[in-house]
Protein backbone atom coordinates (compact mmCIF):
# COMPACT_ATOMS: atom_id res chain seq x y z
CA UNK A 1 0.00 0.00 0.00
CA UNK A 2 2.88 2.02 0.38
CA UNK A 3 4.52 1.93 -2.73
CA UNK A 4 0.86 2.68 -4.63
CA UNK A 5 0.40 5.84 -1.68
CA UNK A 6 3.58 6.96 -2.77
CA UNK A 7 3.11 7.02 -6.86
CA UNK A 8 -0.71 8.13 -6.13
CA UNK A 9 0.65 11.34 -4.45
CA UNK A 10 3.14 11.96 -7.15
CA UNK A 11 1.11 10.91 -10.49
CA UNK A 12 -2.65 11.80 -9.33
CA UNK A 13 -3.81 10.90 -12.55
CA UNK A 14 -2.34 6.97 -12.85
CA UNK A 15 -5.14 4.77 -12.67
CA UNK A 16 -4.86 1.03 -11.55
CA UNK A 17 -3.65 -0.26 -14.74
CA UNK A 18 -0.68 2.31 -14.58
CA UNK A 19 -0.16 1.71 -11.51
CA UNK A 20 0.05 -1.96 -11.87
CA UNK A 21 2.54 -1.01 -14.60
CA UNK A 22 4.98 1.10 -12.61
CA UNK A 23 4.79 -1.49 -9.28
CA UNK A 24 5.95 -4.29 -11.74
CA UNK A 25 8.50 -2.12 -13.51
CA UNK A 26 9.90 -1.21 -9.57
CA UNK A 27 10.50 -5.68 -8.77
CA UNK A 28 6.15 -6.04 -7.71
CA UNK A 29 4.15 -8.50 -8.91
CA UNK A 30 0.95 -7.26 -8.65
CA UNK A 31 -2.21 -7.65 -10.64
CA UNK A 32 -4.67 -4.09 -12.13
CA UNK A 33 -7.57 -6.12 -9.92
CA UNK A 34 -5.60 -6.31 -6.80
CA UNK A 35 -4.28 -2.96 -7.25
CA UNK A 36 -7.88 -1.56 -8.03
CA UNK A 37 -8.81 -3.14 -4.40
CA UNK A 38 -5.90 -1.61 -2.55
CA UNK A 39 -6.92 1.84 -4.19
CA UNK A 40 -10.36 1.42 -2.92
CA UNK A 41 -9.26 0.09 0.56
CA UNK A 42 -7.05 3.34 0.34
CA UNK A 43 -10.32 5.77 -0.70
CA UNK A 44 -7.95 7.12 -4.26
CA UNK A 45 -8.99 7.44 -7.58
CA UNK A 46 -7.21 8.97 -10.21
CA UNK A 47 -7.31 12.30 -10.96
CA UNK A 48 -8.77 13.33 -14.15
CA UNK A 49 -11.37 15.26 -16.13
CA UNK A 50 -14.86 13.97 -16.15
CA UNK A 51 -17.11 15.41 -19.12
CA UNK A 52 -20.71 16.37 -18.06
CA UNK A 53 -22.89 14.50 -20.76
CA UNK A 54 -26.40 15.00 -19.19
CA UNK A 55 -26.27 18.55 -17.74
CA UNK A 56 -29.65 19.53 -17.17
CA UNK A 57 -30.82 22.67 -18.57
CA UNK A 58 -33.42 24.61 -15.48
CA UNK A 59 -35.42 26.42 -18.58
CA UNK A 60 -36.42 23.06 -20.53
CA UNK A 61 -39.08 21.29 -19.99
CA UNK A 62 -38.46 17.45 -18.77
CA UNK A 63 -40.75 15.00 -20.67
CA UNK A 64 -41.75 11.95 -18.76
CA UNK A 65 -39.86 8.52 -18.65
CA UNK A 66 -42.51 6.40 -21.68
CA UNK A 67 -40.34 2.48 -21.47
CA UNK A 68 -41.33 1.28 -18.17
CA UNK A 69 -43.06 -1.59 -18.06
CA UNK A 70 -43.05 -1.17 -22.16
CA UNK A 71 -42.15 -4.54 -24.40
CA UNK A 72 -40.11 -3.89 -26.88
CA UNK A 73 -40.08 -6.35 -29.51
CA UNK A 74 -40.30 -4.16 -32.62
CA UNK A 75 -37.27 -2.27 -34.89
CA UNK A 76 -38.53 1.05 -35.04
CA UNK A 77 -40.50 0.69 -32.12
CA UNK A 78 -37.74 2.81 -29.56
CA UNK A 79 -34.97 4.48 -30.88
CA UNK A 80 -32.39 5.75 -28.15
CA UNK A 81 -29.97 8.30 -28.20
CA UNK A 82 -27.11 9.31 -25.81
CA UNK A 83 -24.24 11.08 -25.73
CA UNK A 84 -20.94 10.11 -24.37
CA UNK A 85 -17.14 11.55 -23.93
CA UNK A 86 -14.27 9.68 -26.16
CA UNK A 87 -11.16 10.30 -24.40
CA UNK A 88 -8.09 11.24 -27.00
CA UNK A 89 -4.36 12.11 -26.47
CA UNK A 90 -4.97 15.54 -25.43
CA UNK A 91 -8.41 16.21 -24.79
CA UNK A 92 -11.69 14.73 -24.95
CA UNK A 93 -14.89 14.80 -27.73
CA UNK A 94 -18.33 13.99 -27.90
CA UNK A 95 -19.92 10.92 -29.59
CA UNK A 96 -23.79 10.97 -29.97
CA UNK A 97 -25.44 7.87 -31.24
CA UNK A 98 -28.97 6.51 -32.47
CA UNK A 99 -29.53 3.14 -31.38
CA UNK A 100 -32.79 1.06 -32.27
CA UNK A 101 -33.78 -0.61 -28.87
CA UNK A 102 -34.93 -3.92 -30.09
CA UNK A 103 -31.93 -4.99 -32.34
CA UNK A 104 -28.74 -2.60 -30.90
CA UNK A 105 -28.60 -1.56 -34.28
CA UNK A 106 -26.45 1.85 -34.50
CA UNK A 107 -28.35 3.51 -36.39
CA UNK A 108 -26.59 6.80 -36.81
CA UNK A 109 -23.63 8.30 -34.87
CA UNK A 110 -21.78 11.77 -35.19
CA UNK A 111 -18.24 12.73 -33.34
CA UNK A 112 -18.38 15.97 -31.76
CA UNK A 113 -16.54 18.71 -30.42
CA UNK A 114 -19.29 20.02 -28.18
CA UNK A 115 -22.85 19.19 -26.77
CA UNK A 116 -24.76 21.81 -29.06
CA UNK A 117 -27.84 20.30 -29.81
CA UNK A 118 -27.73 20.73 -33.50
CA UNK A 119 -24.93 17.37 -33.73
CA UNK A 120 -28.42 15.59 -31.68
CA UNK A 121 -30.38 17.00 -34.07
CA UNK A 122 -27.96 16.25 -37.18
CA UNK A 123 -27.72 12.35 -36.37
CA UNK A 124 -31.39 11.52 -35.71
CA UNK A 125 -32.15 13.72 -38.76
CA UNK A 126 -29.93 11.16 -40.44
CA UNK A 127 -31.63 8.08 -38.48
CA UNK A 128 -35.24 9.17 -39.70
CA UNK A 129 -33.66 9.77 -43.59
CA UNK A 130 -32.00 6.20 -43.31
CA UNK A 131 -34.80 3.98 -41.28
CA UNK A 132 -38.10 5.80 -41.20
CA UNK A 133 -39.74 7.12 -38.10
CA UNK A 134 -39.86 4.74 -34.45
CA UNK A 135 -42.85 5.17 -32.77
CA UNK A 136 -40.77 6.43 -29.64
CA UNK A 137 -37.52 8.42 -29.00
CA UNK A 138 -35.64 7.96 -26.22
CA UNK A 139 -33.02 10.02 -24.29
CA UNK A 140 -31.80 11.70 -20.92
CA UNK A 141 -32.16 15.12 -19.54
CA UNK A 142 -29.26 16.84 -21.23
CA UNK A 143 -29.64 20.24 -22.51
CA UNK A 144 -28.83 19.15 -25.82
CA UNK A 145 -31.89 17.07 -25.94
CA UNK A 146 -34.39 18.83 -23.79
CA UNK A 147 -33.33 21.74 -26.70
CA UNK A 148 -36.46 23.14 -28.79
CA UNK A 149 -35.17 22.48 -31.65
CA UNK A 150 -34.44 18.53 -30.82
CA UNK A 151 -37.69 18.35 -29.47
CA UNK A 152 -38.78 19.76 -32.54
CA UNK A 153 -37.49 17.56 -34.46
CA UNK A 154 -38.61 14.49 -33.32
CA UNK A 155 -42.64 15.84 -32.41
CA UNK A 156 -42.53 16.88 -36.47
CA UNK A 157 -41.93 13.19 -37.13
CA UNK A 158 -44.78 12.23 -35.44
CA UNK A 159 -42.84 10.40 -32.54
CA UNK A 160 -43.34 10.21 -28.51
CA UNK A 161 -40.63 11.82 -26.69
CA UNK A 162 -39.08 10.06 -23.33
CA UNK A 163 -37.04 10.79 -21.04
CA UNK A 164 -34.62 8.76 -18.60
CA UNK A 165 -35.28 9.59 -14.82
CA UNK A 166 -32.76 12.24 -13.58
CA UNK A 167 -29.68 10.05 -12.11
CA UNK A 168 -31.05 6.70 -13.35
CA UNK A 169 -28.96 5.13 -15.44
CA UNK A 170 -30.74 2.15 -15.68
CA UNK A 171 -33.55 3.15 -17.89
CA UNK A 172 -31.28 3.13 -20.68
CA UNK A 173 -28.62 0.57 -19.35
CA UNK A 174 -28.07 -0.88 -22.81
CA UNK A 175 -26.61 1.74 -24.57
CA UNK A 176 -24.36 2.01 -21.57
CA UNK A 177 -23.50 -1.18 -22.72
CA UNK A 178 -23.04 0.17 -26.28
CA UNK A 179 -20.42 2.73 -24.56
CA UNK A 180 -18.47 0.22 -22.95
CA UNK A 181 -18.31 -2.10 -26.03
CA UNK A 182 -17.02 0.92 -28.04
CA UNK A 183 -14.91 2.28 -25.27
CA UNK A 184 -12.85 -0.99 -24.22
CA UNK A 185 -12.96 -2.55 -28.19
CA UNK A 186 -11.65 0.33 -29.62
CA UNK A 187 -10.79 3.15 -28.34
CA UNK A 188 -9.18 2.50 -25.65
CA UNK A 189 -6.51 0.91 -27.69
CA UNK A 190 -5.80 4.09 -29.35
CA UNK A 191 -4.42 7.54 -27.71
CA UNK A 192 -6.61 9.26 -31.01
CA UNK A 193 -3.71 13.16 -31.96
CA UNK A 194 -6.74 14.42 -34.04
CA UNK A 195 -10.76 14.51 -34.09
CA UNK A 196 -10.33 12.80 -37.86
CA UNK A 197 -8.79 9.86 -36.47
CA UNK A 198 -11.37 9.34 -33.65
CA UNK A 199 -14.19 9.57 -36.31
CA UNK A 200 -12.83 7.20 -38.86
CA UNK A 201 -11.68 4.64 -35.88
CA UNK A 202 -15.15 5.12 -34.33
CA UNK A 203 -16.89 4.77 -37.15
CA UNK A 204 -15.56 1.64 -38.93
CA UNK A 205 -16.06 0.08 -35.17
CA UNK A 206 -19.86 0.78 -35.46
CA UNK A 207 -19.75 -1.06 -38.76
CA UNK A 208 -18.29 -3.88 -37.77
CA UNK A 209 -21.12 -3.76 -34.47
CA UNK A 210 -24.01 -3.64 -36.62
CA UNK A 211 -22.19 -6.60 -39.18
CA UNK A 212 -20.47 -8.75 -37.21
CA UNK A 213 -20.47 -8.85 -33.48
CA UNK A 214 -23.21 -11.05 -32.34
CA UNK A 215 -25.04 -10.59 -29.38
CA UNK A 216 -26.27 -12.90 -26.81
CA UNK A 217 -29.02 -11.01 -25.79
CA UNK A 218 -29.92 -11.52 -29.45
CA UNK A 219 -29.47 -15.20 -29.62
CA UNK A 220 -26.10 -14.40 -31.07
CA UNK A 221 -27.27 -12.46 -33.72
CA UNK A 222 -25.39 -9.34 -35.11
CA UNK A 223 -27.55 -6.40 -34.85
CA UNK A 224 -27.96 -6.11 -38.76
CA UNK A 225 -29.46 -9.60 -38.31
CA UNK A 226 -31.83 -8.28 -35.55
CA UNK A 227 -32.97 -5.73 -37.32
CA UNK A 228 -34.08 -7.19 -40.59
CA UNK A 229 -36.05 -9.93 -38.44
CA UNK A 230 -37.47 -7.69 -35.95
CA UNK A 231 -38.40 -5.20 -38.34
CA UNK A 232 -42.63 -5.12 -38.98
CA UNK A 233 -43.85 -5.99 -42.25
CA UNK A 234 -45.04 -2.78 -44.12
CA UNK A 235 -46.79 -2.18 -47.55
CA UNK A 236 -44.44 -1.74 -50.03
CA UNK A 237 -43.38 1.91 -50.78
CA UNK A 238 -43.78 2.72 -46.99
CA UNK A 239 -40.12 2.93 -46.22
CA UNK A 240 -36.92 4.71 -47.42
CA UNK A 241 -35.03 3.70 -50.15
CA UNK A 242 -32.68 2.92 -47.63
CA UNK A 243 -34.09 0.97 -45.42
CA UNK A 244 -32.59 -1.82 -44.10
CA UNK A 245 -29.29 -1.14 -45.26
CA UNK A 246 -25.87 -1.62 -43.00
CA UNK A 247 -25.33 2.08 -41.30
CA UNK A 248 -22.38 4.47 -43.64
CA UNK A 249 -22.37 7.62 -44.84
CA UNK A 250 -22.98 9.09 -48.51
CA UNK A 251 -20.11 6.72 -49.62
CA UNK A 252 -20.71 3.60 -51.61
CA UNK A 253 -21.60 1.03 -49.09
CA UNK A 254 -18.09 -0.95 -47.65
CA UNK A 255 -18.35 -4.54 -48.20
CA UNK A 256 -16.08 -5.64 -45.06
CA UNK A 257 -15.30 -4.20 -41.54
CA UNK A 258 -12.30 -4.77 -39.54
CA UNK A 259 -12.37 -5.90 -35.86
CA UNK A 260 -11.69 -3.94 -33.12
CA UNK A 261 -7.72 -4.71 -33.21
CA UNK A 262 -4.99 -2.50 -31.79
CA UNK A 263 -4.28 -2.51 -35.40
CA UNK A 264 -7.15 -2.39 -37.88
CA UNK A 265 -6.96 -3.34 -40.94
CA UNK A 266 -9.17 -2.94 -43.94
CA UNK A 267 -11.41 -0.26 -45.41
CA UNK A 268 -11.75 3.19 -42.74
CA UNK A 269 -15.00 4.18 -42.86
CA UNK A 270 -16.18 7.82 -43.40
CA UNK A 271 -18.31 9.64 -40.84
CA UNK A 272 -21.29 11.47 -41.03
CA UNK A 273 -20.43 14.90 -41.90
Amino acid sequence: MRQIDELHLEHPFMGSRMLRDQLNRAGHDVGRRHVGTLMKRMGIEALYRKPGTSKKHPGHKIYPYLLRGLTINRANQVWALDTTYIPMARGFVYLVAVVDWASRKVLAAKVAITLESCYAVDVLQDAFNRYGTPEIVNTDQGSQFTAQDFVKAVEDRGCRLSMDGRGAWRDNVFVERLWKSVKYERVYLHAYDSVNAARQSIMQYFEWYNGSRPHSRLNKKTPDEAYAVLLPTVEHGNLPETEGKQYSDSRPPIQAAAPPTSNPAGPILGAVA
